[in-house]
């Protein structure tokens, strides 16, 4: 199978279209990271996916909707704060698992009894979810346990010859995925952190808990249960605190003939000195939209990545903390 990048046209997207109508596979942009998508209803389409992927059965898939989609036809909301939120963050990069209806297929939820519902605010997706008009699960265009693309060549890298058409959306303006919030409760809780943060949630809605992920816990958010965005290369965490670790580290790579990396924010890597360097900007939400091109970045240039961790988990912080410390191997 050829691997075609395509722009989003209005004739490219009703080849996507098409493409999806016939039990297929495409790669789309959204503002977060480059989705893998297939129709919801389409059980044979969606095993496709864990196939293309290597992505566990038991791990659930998001389904995207455009921004006029009626999510009654999906899901029960059964508490009026989910409202708010969609009011208040929707389109954009937050997740809402609900009550399903049994209208997706079972394999995009794994079985479950919720579905995980998002709109993207990216231009190119919302024209195509409003040309399809049904829901697209998709999980991230990567292999499984690799590093999440944010461009179309990202995806075409993991995925040549799996999969038909890429709609190249430009580098996502995000950097990281969506912040998944379970709304089944009398309070919302954050199955995985990202972009809207828990004080946002909290300004709108006054309260937002964390979840605690235990051992045998039913699956309700993709990037909970297993190793997620790991480059193919070495890695190791360190924080601020702990700089004159990582310079031994890296002089001890170097002295036996490897080349390390190091991927920290540009305030850090000015009290390092000359060093090989993955710059990932200062603010939260620089460091967001740099960390996955750095990481797939770096997997080229580097035998290994010595990351330096945020200076605490707060706000954005919260979700680059996550992928970083998965990213690393990080319990």
């Amino acid at each position: 199978m050829e691997t075609c990048i395509l722009e989003p046209t209005k004739k490219n997207i009703l080849k996507a279209v098409e493409v999806l109508n016939s039990n297929g596979v495409i790669g789309m942009p959204t503002e977060t990271v480059y989705g893998l998508a297939a129709v919801g209803y389409d059980s044979k389409a969606v095993k496709k996916i864990f196939e293309i992927k290597g992505r566990p059965a038991d791990n659930p898939l998001i389904a995207h909707v455009h921004k006029d989609f009626d999510l009654s036809l999906l899901v029960h909301i059964e508490n009026s704060y989910a409202y708010s939120l969609i009011k208040s963050f929707m389109p954009g990069p937050l997740t809402l698992v609900f009550k399903s209806k049994g209208v997706v297929c079972k394999e995009a939820v794994a079985g479950g009894d919720t579905l995980a519902i998002r709109m993207p605010m990216h231009k190119d997706c919302q024209n195509l979810l409003k040309e399809i008009n049904k829901p697209l699960v998709a999980p991230s265009a990567n292999l499984s346990k690799h590093t999440s693309p944010v461009t179309a060549m990202h995806v075409k890298n993991d995925l040549d010859g799996k999969i038909s058409i890429i709609l190249d959306g430009g580098k996502c303006s995000g950097g990281i995925e969506s912040t998944v919030l379970d709304v089944t409760g009398p309070v919302p809780r954050i199955l995985r952190a990202g972009l809207i943060t828990k004080e946002m949630i909290e300004s709108v809605v006054g309260a937002c808990e964390i979840a605690m992920h235990k051992e045998g816990d039913k699956v309700k958010s993709p990037g909970v249960k297993y190793t997620h965005y790991k480059p193919k290369c070495d890695t190791a965490l360190f924080t601020e605190d702990n700089l004159e670790e990582l310079v031994k580290v890296y002089n001890n790579y170097v002295e036996n003939g490897k080349t390390p990396y190091v991927m920290c924010k540009n305030s850090v890597a000015k009290k390092l000195g000359n060093l090989n360097f993955l710059l990932l900007g200062e603010t939260e939400e620089e460091v967001a939209f740099n960390l996955y091109d750095s990481l797939l970045l770096g997997e080229k240039k580097a035998d290994v990545i010595l990351a330096v961790a945020m200076p605490n988990e707060k706000g954005v912080n919260m979700g680059i903390m996550n992928r970083l410390k998965k990213s690393c191997g990080v319990v």
